[in-house]
């Protein structure tokens, strides 16, 4: 997490809000040999602990655990030209948005693997414009049970919700309306952090 506080703003809600849209990110714990890391689509339950399932033989779901753990979430980002600001003595920087959740990653019984997985596709089924959802009935008989007995569920107990938003507050009005023209022209990502920043006012 970036330490200047003017890019630290933004307050629990909004970035578990963050979080839950984007519902993607990398799970992080320490093992014998280092740091381990997965990426993993996850959901936020209503009481702001996170569900994630991993591959039986991912090193996170073979390792001992409970243990403490960081889901790192990450947003649009965007180069940022000196250029851009319309004011001397400047420097190359990357806005960008990113939330870390802290907590204790706890595996969950077998019999949570189901509710889990129908969960999480519902959500992103649910997010897909015109198209009717698809749900595990149009798997053939047998089929979805032996996938999913390649799988585990987790669920990551949150103690600690952290986010940066580096979108230029640091910056007059003036520099940061420049800055967004400029991504705005280029579109795409970069079209995503204008938005953000114009958002923020």
């Amino acid at each position: 997490m970036h330490p200047n506080p003017a890019f630290r703003g933004t307050g629990r809600d909004e970035n578990l809000a963050f979080s839950a849209a984007r519902g993607f990110g990398m799970l992080c714990i320490n093992g014998a040999a280092g740091p381990i890391a997965a990426h993993v689509p996850f959901v936020i339950l209503p009481d702001g602990a996170v569900e994630v399932h991993l591959a039986r033989s991912n090193d996170i779901a073979r390792a001992d655990l409970p243990a403490p753990a960081l889901l790192a979430v990450q947003g649009p980002d965007a180069y940022i030209s000196p250029d851009w600001y319309g004011v001397p003595d400047q420097v190359p920087t990357w806005n960008y948005v990113a939330v870390h959740l802290r907590g204790v990653l706890h595996p969950l019984p077998d019999d949570g693997l189901e509710p889990q997985v129908d969960a999480l596709t519902e959500e992103f089924e649910g997010r897909l414009a015109g198209k009717r959802p698809w749900t595990k009935a149009k798997m053939g008989e047998g089929v979805m049970a032996r996938m999913m007995r390649g799988i585990l569920p987790f669920r990551l107990e949150v103690t600690s919700v952290d986010g940066t938003w580096k979108l230029n507050q640091n910056k007059t009005p003036e520099a940061r309306a420049g800055v967004i023209a400029a991504l705005e022209a280029q579109g795409g990502m970069a079209g995503e952090i204008a938005a953000l920043m114009r958002r923020l006012g």
